[in-house]
């Protein structure tokens, strides 16, 4: 006898729920929210290396802008000349880095050149990295600037920058200022040189090109498709030339050139007391070890934060 079939239940309406949708629920990613800036300072705070140099280039800035404007150190102060205890000091507790022929103390000395040098360095790298990025961004867009500016990069780039310095220092006299200009006046244009080629090089990517065939302006392009993926190659620019300025002034002063005789700067300071690298080492050592101590670092925390800064060791 075949078996009865069992009856259906008939499904009523009262077997389903209603479900609201959040429609800010549906919108949210599963994946991590990415953060440049933050990927960049991850990258740049991950190494115990970088935090040393960090605090040493800070505290190395901090004594060069601080500690001149309570010692009042001049150059020329020869007040103690005669006080023969206070010449020729070695470091002590009481001298930290020792006195001069002038009976100053070095540490004071120090500092107040510091802060001129990195003064000039840092003001001469603004200008150029502002020009230079500026002028490449537009150089590597436009083929008729590009025939124009070439000539001028080839004739400027064969003679040495130093000489360039040199000449429009001794032109112009010393000061300030116009050391600054003898070294911006030119020194842009190796940065815009290098700008142009990256530009060049991203502009004729896909995107790019897809970007183009849509309408996009050449301007919107250049700012918002190729100027934010050179962060690092512009980083890189800034880390190189403000040790390269630095030394720039301090050869400079050594040599006379540059800044007037009662500005004090590391190169000035090197020049004075090189005389006294037998007989007191440490009137010159101490200003060179500085002068080292600010280069280096200043180098290496941009060249880590231009790493920081790629993109591509964010992955």
């Amino acid at each position: 006898m075949a078996e009865k079939e069992t009856a259906q239940p008939e499904i009523q309406d009262s077997d389903f729920t209603p479900v609201e949708i959040d429609k800010l629920e549906t919108e949210k990613l599963d994946t991590e929210k990415y953060s440049y800036w933050g990927s960049v300072g991850r990258a740049f705070f991950s190494s115990k290396m970088t935090i040393f140099l960090l605090l040493l280039m800070l505290a190395i800035l901090l004594m060069s802008f601080i500690q001149p404007s309570f010692s009042g150190y001049s150059l020329n102060n020869v007040s103690k000349i005669n006080d023969f205890g206070a010449r020729y000091n070695w470091p002590s507790a009481k001298y930290w880095f020792g006195t001069d022929d002038n009976g100053q103390s070095l540490f004071d000395a120090i500092w107040a050149g510091a802060k001129i040098s990195i003064s000039i360095s840092v003001i001469a790298t603004l200008i150029t990295t502002v020009i230079g990025v500026a002028v490449g961004a537009v150089w590597g867009t436009s083929k008729g600037l590009d025939r124009i500016m070439l000539e001028v990069y080839n004739v400027i780039s064969n003679v040495p920058q130093l000489l360039i310095i040199m000449v429009l220092s001794y032109s112009f006299g010393a000061g300030f200022w116009n050391l600054i200009f003898a070294m911006t006046v030119t020194g842009w244009l190796g940065t815009a040189y290098f700008i142009r080629v990256q530009v060049m090089i991203m502009r004729d990517r896909e995107y790019n090109i897809a970007s183009k065939t849509l309408g996009t302006g050449l301007g919107r392009m250049v700012l918002r498709n190729i100027m934010p993926y050179l962060t690092s190659v512009i980083v890189t620019q800034v880390s190189l030339s403000l040790p390269s300025y630095i030394s720039y002034e301090v050869f400079l002063s050594f040599l006379g050139v540059g800044l007037s005789a009662s500005t004090p700067s590391l190169g000035r300071l090197i020049s004075k007391y090189s005389p006294y690298m037998t007989s007191y080492p440490y009137l010159f050592w101490l200003p060179v070890l500085v002068l080292a101590l600010i280069a280096v670092s200043l180098y290496l925390v941009g060249q880590r934060l231009a790493d920081a800064s790629d993109p591509r060791t964010h992955l």
